[in-house]
């Protein structure tokens, strides 16, 4: 389908999703949400594409939802159910990115409020520039914290920090958001656009597709698990399933010649049996 409120496009390997509401400064709406999930549909299924960068069009990354519909914005939720309620829109679109194959960098080139920020937490890597803002503003709204934000944000930052930033929902800058560990590096904003890329390359040319699908799932899976040893288990058949396939064969061998890797193994075509599933859906909610 054509997109009207995001642009997708690839590149040397690396698609780039560009939220583009930038009149409304990327304000997240119900149309946003299902061109993103279609987005990462595109991106999980062509080969060609080995990592995905999410920035905004403009001055603003997302600043939330768009609250046009005034007062009542949040009192009517659309589509699916779950345990007998709407489905929250934006964590459709966080579960979806949780669920790549593709490691996803977030380039957040300005203000990232309410699930402009919620929807950064389940990408890989966030990179600011260093005008950025960011804001969990909830609490402000009369709301919750949305896009399954209460489990991923205190994974990331701590838990006093998470519950500092929703309780007061006041909106930081980037220096914060940098000490506070929501994003890995700041850059001037006429260089965070490049150096995501420069990030996106260094992965698509010197890794195995699989090997980071793999590994992407070991590591965020593994945040749930209850003791090291389930995770032993999981490298264990995951190692056993890889380590004589072609990919592992390659890059052993180009290591010993000396040369650049060219891994033959396919994410479409090629994961091991043993990937583990995640988000794991509770089929009884």
């Amino acid at each position: 389908m054509a997109f009207s409120e995001i642009d997708y496009t690839v590149t040397d390997g690396v698609a780039t999703v560009t939220l583009k509401r930038p009149e409304r400064l990327n304000a997240f709406t119900f149309t946003m949400r299902g061109e993103l999930i279609d987005a990462f549909d595109r991106s999980d299924a062509d080969d060609e594409v080995r990592a995905v960068v999410v920035t905004g069009a403009g001055r603003a990354f997302c600043a939330g939802a768009d609250l046009s519909g005034g007062g009542e914005t949040f009192g009517h939720g659309k589509g699916e159910l779950i345990d007998g309620y709407p489905r929250d829109g934006g964590g459709t679109v966080a579960l979806r990115i949780a669920a790549s194959l593709k490691p996803v960098i977030a380039a957040v080139n300005g203000p990232a409020v309410g699930v402009g920020a919620t929807m950064t937490l389940p990408m890989d890597v966030r990179l600011a520039a260093d005008t950025a803002r960011f804001g969990f503003v909830f609490a402000r709204r009369g709301i919750v914290t949305e896009a399954a934000s209460s489990w991923f944000l205190p994974r990331i930052v701590g838990i006093a920090q998470a519950m500092e930033w929703s309780a007061t929902g006041r909106i930081f800058d980037a220096a914060e958001a940098l000490g506070g560990r929501l994003v890995s590096r700041l850059y001037p904003a006429g260089d965070l656009l490049p150096a995501a890329h420069a990030l996106a390359r260094e992965i698509a040319d010197n890794t195995s597709a699989v090997s980071v699908a793999a590994i992407r799932r070991l590591m965020w899976s593994g945040l749930s698990a209850d003791s090291p040893w389930q995770a032993h288990a999981a490298d264990s058949r995951l190692m056993a399933e890889l380590g004589g396939a072609p990919d592992a064969v390659e890059g052993v061998t180009a290591f010993l010649e000396k040369r650049p890797a060219a891994f033959p193994m396919r994410v479409s075509t090629d994961l091991p049996e043993g990937l583990p599933d995640w988000p794991y859906r509770d089929e009884h909610v």
